[in-house]
């Protein structure tokens, strides 16, 4: 089959010259027929099997050609170096030696750029990953002083401090997660996880965030069992919960977030649905909340967001196999649903 493909390619490739050679064969067996009508049949035969040796031979040649361009062209794409391009110039049509050539600088310019932008975004990313850490000591201090000075300050002064603390150490993980994106190796650990249970140990630990924002807790549903990655999984849920807390109206009066756990047997999976009663999000918002850098406009979530919160979440959930969907109704409130697929 390859074989016949590559006749056709070739038949294609020449058929104006193959063409001119039939109608020469024709031309010449016109004239034999003229000049020797008694041999006619032997110079015709003896014509069309020189003609079709020729072209099986010509057919032949340009076949084994072709495959050295390819792998020359290979080479030199792979490796664009000049010794690669003048061997691909060698062996190519000399009219296409000069595109070569500038095909060639132009794509050793391009790798040239290529490789300097690496250099300078894994330089980036040494230098966030240090900042990371280097930020964690005085956050770390500042636990310690929260810890052993807490009779020194009045509660609601702890209380907003742990707040601040808690955002800003949320920020950190955040701006790591976002630096590690392109890691060519995800340290993940699948297990069995409570899901409610795991919803409410992420709770406790984001408690001062929920106690800032006021905000009432309540589970819904039978206790299930979910395969996912603890850290994974614990960042989904923890930057959902921080987007509720930081987008809830001053105004309001009593913000509630609801954990509810759905068995979907029809499609074979769990869904973990985080729901709050805020501003919720405008219809022509909703489809792009998950892109990355999307603000909006309209609702309280889009206005102060930075399109970076719910960009992390998916791609995590992307990493774990949960699938995303969110709903509201712009004033009442969004909806963010986990799809957990059944493990067997």
């Amino acid at each position: 089959m390859k074989w016949i493909k590559q006749i056709y390619a070739c038949f294609h490739a020449y058929k104006q010259w193959f063409l001119i050679l039939i109608v020469t064969h024709l031309f010449f067996s016109f004239l034999a027929w003229l000049s020797y009508p008694e041999t006619f049949k032997l110079l015709v035969g003896l014509m069309l099997v020189f003609t079709i040796a020729m072209i099986s031979l010509f057919v032949f040649l340009i076949i084994n050609k072709q495959k050295e361009i390819e792998a020359a062209f290979e080479d030199f794409l792979l490796e664009p170096t000049e010794t690669n391009e003048e061997r691909l110039c060698q062996i190519s049509p000399k009219i296409h030696g000069s595109y070569i050539r500038r095909l060639g600088s132009v794509i050793r310019s391009h790798q040239s750029k290529l490789n300097d932008q690496v250099i300078e975004l894994a330089d980036y990313e040494n230098y966030i990953e240090g900042w990371v850490h280097e930020i964690k000591k005085p956050l770390s201090l500042m636990t310690l002083i929260l810890d052993n000075r807490s009779d020194e300050m009045s509660l609601l002064v702890r209380q907003r401090m742990l707040h601040v603390r808690d955002q800003m150490l949320g920020d950190v993980e955040r701006i790591l997660f976002f630096a590690r994106l392109g890691a060519a190796h995800k340290d993940y650990l699948f297990e069995q996880l409570n899901i409610l249970a795991f919803c409410k140990e992420i709770v406790e630990n984001l408690q001062t965030l929920i106690d800032e924002s006021a905000f009432q807790i309540q589970f819904i549903g039978e206790e299930m069992k979910v395969l996912s990655d603890r850290k994974g999984l614990a960042f989904i849920l923890e930057q959902i919960i921080a987007n509720s807390t930081k987008y809830v109206s001053h105004n309001q009066d009593q913000p509630i977030l609801t954990f509810e756990i759905v068995d979907d047997e029809v499609n074979d999976q769990m869904i973990l649905h985080i729901r709050d009663n805020g501003s919720g999000v405008s219809a022509e918002d909703l489809p792009f909340i998950f892109d990355k850098g999307f603000t909006g406009g309209r609702s309280e979530y889009t206005k102060q967001a930075t399109g970076v919160g719910l960009f992390l979440v998916s791609k995590m959930a992307a990493d774990l196999a949960i699938q995303l969907g969110a709903t509201s109704v712009f004033g009442l409130g969004l909806t963010i649903s986990l799809m957990f697929p059944r493990v067997k």
